[in-house]
């Protein structure tokens, strides 16, 4: 029996794994929108740390099934409406995370392995409590405070400045000698004694009680009305910067020293250590310490101390590689399961969801848990009416444990998994070797083509402003869209659209306008807003890179079809495309329906091609680089990172498109190939030299 949610990742099968990958990211999308948008988190932290962990260790063992999606590459949902956008000058980032000592000791040898470093180099590590609160960043020019922003997605957030602005922790000015601009980042959290007396106010009232110090942090934050949070007693840990207009600290714990002088609070239990067992006892004390706390923590945060490492070691898509969150373990509870009910994604997965009697795991009231699949509802025997253990391990949905079957009732049945879509009716087929269910129906699914709206118009593709969740739902059912390029047709409808639940003629208007802005858009944007399976943001950024244009992608994945052809070997040769991404790029193209789609867009829009680096800019902007053997001077991630930076493409094989190969020690066939085909071939050095150092 194929259960490829409850085996252990070393046990998958690649169709397995391209299946656990799909279920993965959008469980990890919902409870991200969950937490970051609706301030209503479903699942633990622990939860949702043991799903980001599963994806990012099935990402590790089968590399080319990584989705463009992938909850590796996103820092949160896009900022939801009522505040102005604010674009952060430097990303604000999320970070990886670790769950045991291993993990964090394999953290401390990617760093050396990254730079380089010979076991006789000292690592420090600064350890600083994980403070379960809302992000914010607080921009000073000349010394004052002119803007304040939450994260939003880690590009784009929310510009809560006057709100900011009453917080007693948070300086409006600084003491001179500060650099002329200065980004202070930190996190916006509300003491457990706070918590208890607001929520004792809001009782009284009859107002929202609220479920948690994170969530009521949260909220208040993000009142409209800057009263309303001057009246929450919030306040403001300071522990990392953005943008700064001169370096004034080489290393981390400095940085932290110069903000307490310049009248930042930061925390007192952060610690500098010079090795990885003194940073395991500092989370072993802090641990023993976190429910004596007055704030709420869910982890350490350990970050590499000297600045110009940080530098170096530089970002992957959501995290940087100088940092990571040592969590703390998961807690469980017990309830009743009420019902399941089956839900169904854009890519017509059917995946169960458990409806439970509300519970409290951790400080959070959790109401539905994840089941996964039928395999999984069948291994554990969950039936309705069951007693469950549940647990929560992060941000995300809870899952189902187990179930306590002495305390099952008389008389339950074995629950019987569709073989209907219960959407559309459609058959459900289970391909031979995969956990996953899945609707026929395709764009004829209402359920899968309101979920492909939804991601067309989202943060990291159209970002239509305005055009969310319920009014894509809305105007599906009423017939006004039907498909990605009807959205651009909604001006004909525009009477239909004035007095929808209250909407004005201005909204409408705003709306209208929003939607012509985006006529409009880059080519890596457009092709992840298409949905295809398994190709999220660096993905389609990738092929941008490697095609240019949409007809050159298009030409291309349609001869791509013969896999004997040269243009499946360009594709696979991509680098991180692998033959599984290949199959659903090629499968989704050649769809008629797509194509229908593509052809439809193509008369509303303008699809920029994908600008490189200016070739005057970078020596190899637009080169196509192989690196192969061991390098000395550069890790392989930091060599590769810094090749795409410049605007070239780094592909994973050899082929005679192939401009240069870069030849560490231990070099293999690749070298002797690219001599075959008479490609250019440098040593580590000569590619410093050439790219600049």
């Amino acid at each position: 029996m194929s259960d490829a949610a409850t085996k252990t990742v070393e046990d998958l099968t690649e169709t397995e794994a391209k299946t656990e990958l799909a279920r993965l990211a959008d469980a990890i999308a919902e409870a991200d929108r969950l937490y970051h948008q609706e301030d209503a988190p479903e699942l633990t932290d622990a939860e949702y740390d043991t799903l980001r962990r599963r994806n990012q260790a099935i990402e590790a063992r089968f590399p080319s099934l990584k989705r463009a999606d992938s909850p590796s590459e996103r820092v949160a949902p896009a900022p939801a409406d009522g505040f102005a956008k604010v674009r952060h000058a430097r990303p604000m980032l999320s970070l990886a995370n670790a769950f045991d000592d291993e993990d964090v000791r394999e953290f401390e040898r990617r760093v050396r392995r990254f730079l380089n470093l010979g076991e006789d180099e000292t690592v420090a590590l600064m350890a600083e409590p994980k403070i379960d609160g809302l992000s914010a960043s607080l921009r000073y020019e000349d010394g004052k405070l002119v803007q304040g922003a939450t994260r939003g997605d880690g590009t784009e957030g929310e510009n809560i400045t006057r709100n900011l602005e009453s917080l007693d922790d948070i300086p409006r000015s600084l003491p001179e000698g500060v650099p002329a601009v200065l980004e202070v980042r930190g996190e916006v959290y509300m003491t457990k004694g706070d918590f208890v007396a607001l929520n004792e106010r809001q009782a009284e009232a009859g107002a929202k009680i609220f479920a948690n110090p994170r969530n009521a942090a949260a909220g208040s934050l993000r009142q409209l009305d800057p009263e309303i949070t001057r009246s929450r007693p919030l306040r403001f840990f300071a522990y990392s910067w953005g943008e700064i207009s001169e370096e004034f600290a080489d290393t981390h714990h400095a940085f932290l020293e110069k903000l307490e002088a310049w009248g930042f609070t930061t925390n007192p239990l952060s610690r500098l250590c010079e090795t990885v067992d003194e940073v395991l006892a500092v989370y072993g004390d802090i641990g023993e310490r976190r429910h004596d706390l007055p704030y709420d923590i869910d982890g350490v945060v350990y970050k590499v101390d000297r600045l110009d490492w940080q530098q170096r070691l530089g970002m992957v898509s959501r995290a940087p590689r100088w940092a990571i969150a040592h969590k703390f373990k998961a807690e469980q509870a017990e309830t009743i399961l009420r019902e399941i009910d089956i839900q169904v994604g854009r890519t017509g997965a059917l995946t169960p969801v458990a409806r439970l009697e509300p519970v409290k795991v951790g400080g959070v009231t959790v109401t539905n848990a994840t089941l996964h699949n039928e395999d999984e509802i069948r291994r554990k025997d969950v039936r309705v009416g069951d007693t469950v253990v549940i647990q929560r391990a992060g941000d995300v949905i809870p899952q189902v444990v187990r179930v306590i079957t002495e305390k099952r009732p008389a008389g339950s049945q074995e629950y019987v998994f569709p073989e209907r879509c219960p959407r559309c009716d459609s058959e459900a087929r289970r391909p031979e070797g995969e956990a996953i269910r899945r609707c026929t129906g395709g764009l004829i699914c209402p359920a899968q083509a309101v979920e492909r709206l939804k991601h067309f118009v989202s943060r990291g593709a159209f970002d239509i402003e305005g055009l969310g969740s319920k009014q894509i739902e809305a105007y599906y059912k009423d017939g006004l869209i039907d498909r990605p390029g009807s959205i651009f047709r909604l001006k004909e409808h525009r009477r239909k659209l004035i007095g929808r639940e209250g909407t004005k003629i201005t909204s409408t208007n705003k709306l209208l306008a929003a939607i012509e802005e985006r006529r409009t858009i880059g080519l890596d944007r457009f092709i992840y807003a298409l949905g295809i399976r398994q190709v999220g943001q660096a993905t389609a950024r990738l092929l941008a890179i490697h095609y240019g244009t949409l007809d050159a992608l298009r030409q291309a994945l349609d001869a791509a079809s013969d896999p004997e052809s040269e243009a499946y070997a360009n594709l696979i040769n991509i680098d991180q495309i692998g033959s599984a991404v290949a199959k659903d790029l090629i499968d989704f193209f050649h769809e008629a329906h797509n194509s229908a789609v593509l052809d439809d867009l193509a008369g509303e829009l303008t699809i920029e091609a994908f600008a490189a680096p200016a070739a005057d800019d970078s020596p190899v902007a637009g080169k196509t680089v192989v690196f192969t053997g061991t390098l000395e001077t550069l890790g392989r991630s930091e060599a590769k990172a810094r090749a795409e930076s410049l605007g070239a493409k780094v592909a994973g094989s050899v082929s005679k498109k192939t401009d240069y190969v870069i030849v560490g020690a231990d070099a293999g066939s690749k070298a002797a190939k690219a001599e075959a085909l008479g490609v250019a071939t440098l040593t580590e050095q000569e590619w410093i030299d050439l790219i600049g150092g």
